[in-house]
C-alpha cells in the first residue's frame, strides 16, 4: 500500500534560513511564531512537523548561521598563514560583514540571547557554549601560531583569544546599535595594531 500523505511542499534548507534571519533581526524570545511562520511562508503545524518546536527551531538555525553566514570568518582565521594575519582577517572580515545593507546587523550568536527568561535559559545557555566556543576557535589558532613560530613561546594564548573575541563581540553590538563599516573597521585595525604588545613581541 503506498504511504499516506503528502511530502512537505517546501525547501527545508531555505524555510530554515528565512527562520535564522528571523531570529537574527529579532532574537530567540522577539520573534513570535507568527513572526516565524510568515517569514518561513508555512504555517505552525508544517512548522512542528518538520522542526519539533521553536527552541529546537532555533538551535537549528544557529547551525545553519555559523555553517553559511559564519564560514568565511572561520576560514579566514584558520587559513591565513599566520596567527596575526588570522586573526586580523577575521576582524576585517566581520567589520564588512557585520554592517551589510541586506542582512540584520551585527552577529545572531552574539545578539539573539544575551538575556533571558525562566522559559529560555536553555536558550541563553545554549548561545554562550557557541560564544566561548569562538573564543577557543581564537586561543587554538594562536596556539598553532605558537607551535608554527610565528606567536613567541610566551604569549597567553587565552588572554590573547579571549581579547580578540571580546573585540569581535563588541564590534558585533556596536553593528546593532547602528555604527557603520567605518567605524568597526577603526575598531578592528587598532585591536590589530595591539597584537604586538599582547604577544609580547619584542
Amino acid at each position: 500500500m503506498a504511504a499516506r500523505g503528502r511530502p512537505r511542499a517546501f525547501d527545508r534548507t531555505e524555510v530554515l534560513h528565512r527562520a535564522m534571519e528571523v531570529f537574527w533581526q529579532h532574537g530567540y524570545e522577539g520573534a513570535s511564531m507568527t513572526d516565524l511562520t510568515t517569514a518561513m511562508g508555512i504555517n505552525s503545524p508544517s512548522l512542528y512537523a518538520a522542526f519539533g518546536c521553536k527552541e529546537a527551531l532555533f538551535r537549528e538555525a544557529v547551525a545553519h548561521y555559523d555553517a553559511t553566514e559564519g564560514a568565511a570568518a572561520a576560514k579566514a582565521l584558520r587559513d591565513q598563514p599566520t596567527a596575526q594575519a588570522g586573526v586580523a582577517e577575521l576582524l576585517r572580515h566581520n567589520a564588512v560583514s557585520f554592517t551589510e545593507p541586506d542582512k540584520p546587523r551585527g552577529c545572531l550568536i552574539v545578539l539573539a540571547a544575551t538575556t533571558y527568561s525562566e522559559s529560555s535559559h536553555t536558550v541563553h545557555g545554549h548561545l554562550a557554549e557557541w560564544r566561548l566556543a569562538a573564543e577557543t576557535d581564537f586561543r587554538e589558532r594562536i596556539e598553532r601560531g605558537i607551535t608554527d613560530g610565528d606567536v613567541p613561546p610566551g604569549a597567553n594564548a587565552a588572554t590573547i583569544a579571549a581579547f580578540y573575541n571580546a573585540v569581535n563581540q563588541g564590534m558585533a553590538i556596536q553593528a546593532r546599535d547602528g555604527a557603520d563599516q567605518s567605524k568597526l573597521s577603526a575598531v578592528a585595525e587598532a585591536a590589530i595594531a595591539a597584537w604586538p604588545g599582547l604577544v609580547g613581541a619584542t
